[in-house]
């Protein structure tokens, strides 16, 4: 990246930077790997010089924005289940899973041209996603509300599975149909005796 990476950022700085990474998603799933600097730049309301100095190669800034992505859909799981049930925790993180997978499909070709340079980001964000599926699982286990028989990978195929099929934003009511069947297979197997 373009900064010291052991310097901590100052608080406009990191505000700038995110607001980049935001950008960089939007116009990269709508316009592609081709998106000009200038157009993300505008988009997060910052200077091309501001863009160029955070991220001074179309690499580092596909890289950045995707490992972005991922985080923040991976940091949500801790905090959905500090506020909800596990089993609805699971439902509302599972819907930012297409979301994020919306973008990630709309950034497709820009990640292609990112793993052809020689990074590719997909084996750690999958670890990253299935951790997070984990703490999800085991919340709902615990609570009784889920099976204790459902995997991480398992979870993770049937929502890929769910997302290269109907993820496109106009497919979003399908999307949320195949979620609700998916999840209410999830249910305890104590819940579906009774």
């Amino acid at each position: 990246m373009g900064r010291d990476a052991g310097r901590p950022l100052r608080a406009d700085a990191r505000r700038n930077r995110e607001k980049i990474l935001a950008a960089a998603v939007r116009v990269f799933t709508e316009e592609g790997l081709e998106a000009h600097f200038e157009r993300i730049a505008k988009e997060a309301g910052v200077g091309t010089g501001t863009l160029y100095r955070n991220f001074p190669t179309r690499e580092s800034l596909v890289e950045a924005a995707y490992r972005n992505e991922v985080a923040q859909l991976c940091d949500a799981a801790p905090a959905l289940l500090e506020t909800l049930p596990p089993e609805e925790a699971l439902r509302a993180w599972t819907r930012r899973f297409i979301d994020y997978a919306t973008a990630k499909l709309g950034m497709a070709e820009a990640l292609r041209a990112l793993v052809a340079s020689g990074t590719d980001p997909h084996p750690e964000s999958h670890e990253l996603i299935q951790a997070a599926l984990t703490t999800l699982l085991e919340a709902g286990v615990a609570a009784g509300s889920l099976r204790s028989d459902i995997r991480a990978s398992d979870m993770f195929a049937a929502l890929a599975g769910i997302a290269l099929t109907s993820g496109r934003p106009e497919q979003r009511d399908q999307a949320e149909r195949l979620l609700d069947l998916t999840l209410d297979g999830l249910g305890s197997r104590r819940a579906a005796s009774r």
